[in-house]
């Protein structure tokens, strides 16, 4: 039977194939991954990634980021030049190739780079395809040429516009309104990013220029490479040795760097790299490190019969307590697994990097015994830790504490049963929550008070933290367990909103829960399971009318609008001081409340903003509290 309806026909002709760029502009989430902020950031990388690849084959020492207040960005280097010679199989510049056509570059065999990160040679195209405008200007052989782009389509044919005894490259591109929600460069983003590239490639200068803000200018240039990335990362814990340990090692095909301190504190920090790209689900070369220092450690311990006949070898959570590790490979051709270049997938490189420590750490380890000591009786004091904790642990489940079945008393929970659906709001007080469990709709929303502060885990081992009521009831009502044992697929809520008061109280419980998600839950963050609450700071009423709001600069808009006369304002410092019907209307209601995602951008960053506000070091919670302050507008002392 033949169908007629035309909304159904499909033959050769429905086929399409785009063009070039057209593609990119399509689907640019394909490329970069999104196109929000991060997507935004994503595009400089992919610029000075090319830089960094010349820097990595030894013509480049020197790369300067400059942000304009048109928000254009212009990233200059001094390497050899894009090449400008008319290719001969396309019988165009090479340059215009690298800008406009796909998987083109000097990264596809060949002796252009025999290391390189970016986008797989996509990165200078995707770049063009996703901007507005874009001009290249390339030095080499003594002449300076440019040309000249609009959304990825050639504008103006290579010319030579002057000359010059000086080589590189200089791409300055704006980013096109039309395919991102916010142009809106973060100085502090790039900033951590090319922090990092300046210590994963020591020697080179990379240079941060902010023109839209007087004096926003950062230079990083790192001579100790990834010693001084580690010492960086320690800065504001106590290291237990000094200076950091380093391995390094080549094969024909590979490079390896390692560093790697001990400190005083309970978590451990371990960042992969593979060429320059930071790896965080991990993959072979992490894998590699973890079973290469298990082994040393265990095998020292014996032979210092710190282990001995008997004993029960070190776990490899035990000997990476307190760790902080710079894990950097690269490679020439990397297998990375998924779009976005999340996991190392090279199975060499496992074995590769779990010979190198094993040969150099130990040879380390014999040449500096004080050194090993330290490492294997932080080890050992871990190892009782854990088994403290993990009679801590079976305690708690006999109790049911880890387990779904038993839900803490005070838990109000929801109806539904389907987690996508469900939410959990940790309130602070019995109060807020007595208004809380009066207020939600009771079919998918759970209320969960806490009374008074938390453990600050960043001080704590898990022995201790899973002694804590508050925590356990937490553990208990998310369902997933905690740690290594943590399974999201048992998550009983796919929100878990902080509702605080608007105070220094409710601040400081609020940083207490998201340090705990961050150090044992880290899934809830990654994942976007966790949301910050927003309560009205103040109530307004004028004439019968009664309006919230959410900040000053909202204050101060709307009584302007309505008059500041007879206006009665009420500044509400605790959730407790409104009744349900006004919590729900205001903080708990989807259809009108704002709740903030907590969203991990930079693990480094967050790291350290973690290690600062709750750690045991008070001079840097101190400078920080000194250079934020400026930004807090309404304080409740």
């Amino acid at each position: 039977m033949t169908n007629q309806n035309n909304n159904n026909h499909y033959d050769e002709s429905d086929i399409q194939v785009l063009e070039g760029l057209e593609a990119v502009r399509k689907r640019p989430g394909m490329y970069i991954g999104t196109t929000s902020m991060r997507g935004l950031h994503h595009l400089v990388y992919e610029i000075v990634d090319n830089s960094i690849d010349e820097a990595l084959a030894g013509f480049c020492d020197r790369i300067h980021v400059t942000i304009h207040k048109d928000l254009s960005v212009t990233v200059t280097d001094n390497g050899r030049g894009i090449p400008v010679g008319i290719n001969p199989k396309y019988g165009i510049p090479a340059v215009e190739i690298v800008f406009t056509m796909l998987h083109a570059g000097g990264k596809f065999g060949g002796g252009g780079y025999k290391v390189s990160g970016g986008l797989h040679g996509v990165g200078a195209s995707v770049v063009n395809a996703l901007s507005e405008w874009m001009v290249a200007n390339v030095r080499t052989d003594g002449k300076e040429y440019q040309m000249e782009f609009e959304r990825g389509v050639t504008t103006s044919a290579l010319k030579v516009i002057g000359e010059t005894n000086e080589t590189g490259s200089c791409v300055h591109f704006k980013p096109d309104h039309q395919i991102f929600e916010e142009i809106d460069f973060s100085y502090d983003i790039l900033k951590g990013r090319l922090r990092e590239m300046a210590f994963l490639n020591k020697g080179i200068t990379i240079i941060l220029e902010d023109q839209r803000v007087e004096d926003l200018y950062s230079e990083f240039h790192y001579e100790g490479g990834i010693m001084s990335f580690v010492e960086y990362l320690n800065k504001n814990k106590t290291p237990l040795h000094s200076p950091p340990i380093y391995i390094a090692n080549d094969r024909e095909n590979a490079t390896l760097e390692i560093s790697l301190q001990y400190n005083s504190a309970f978590i451990e920090n371990i960042y992969p790299f593979a060429n320059n790209i930071s790896t965080p689900e991990g993959g072979t070369h992490l894998s590699g490190f973890r079973s290469g220092l298990t082994r040393v450690v265990n095998d020292y311990a014996r032979k210092t019969n710190v282990l001995k006949a008997g004993d029960e070898n070190f776990s490899g959570e035990d000997t990476r307590e307190g760790l902080t590790a710079i894990i950097s490979v690269k490679l020439s051709e990397p297998q990375f697994e998924g779009q976005t270049k999340t996991k190392l997938g090279n199975s060499f490189i496992r074995g590769f990097v779990e010979n190198s420590m094993v040969e150099k750490l130990t040879y380390f380890l014999e040449e500096n015994p004080s050194v090993g000591r330290i490492i294997v009786e932080k080890a050992l004091n871990a190892s009782r830790a854990r088994e403290a904790a993990k009679k801590a642990r079976d305690l708690t489940r006999r109790k049911g504490v880890l387990e779904s079945a038993s839900l803490p008393g005070k838990l109000a929970d929801c109806s539904e049963k389907d987690p996508a659906l469900s939410e959990i709001f940790i309130v602070e007080g019995n109060s807020a929550g007595g208004s809380a469990k009066q207020g939600r709709e009771r079919k998918y929303q759970a209320i969960l008070p806490l009374r008074g502060k938390i453990l600050n885990v960043e001080k704590t081992r898990l022995d201790r933290i899973l002694g804590n009521e508050e925590i356990k009831s937490m553990i208990t009502a998310f369902g997933a367990g905690i740690g290594d044992d943590f399974n999201e697929e048992k998550l009983r809520y796919h929100k878990i909103i902080c509702m605080t008061d608007a105070d220094v109280d409710g601040a400081h419980i609020r940083t207490l829960l998201l340090t705990f998600f961050y150090r044992f839950m880290r899934p809830l963050i990654e994942n976007g399971y966790v949301y910050i609450a927003q309560p009205p700071l103040y109530k307004v009423s004028k004439s019968k009318k009664e309006s919230y709001v959410y900040s000053d600069n909202e204050l101060d808009a709307l009584l302007e609008e309505i008059g500041r006369e007879g206006v009665e304002l009420q500044r509400y410092k605790g959730l407790g001081e409104m009744n349900p019907e006004q919590l729900w209307d205001t903080t708990m209601n989807p259809e009108t409340r704002t709740i903030l995602k907590v969203e991990l951008e930079d693990a480094i960053t967050a790291d350290e903003t973690f290690n600062i506000l709750m750690g045991d070091k008070v001079e840097p919670r101190r400078q920080f509290i000194e250079e934020n302050a400026k930004y807090v507008k309404n304080l409740d002392i």
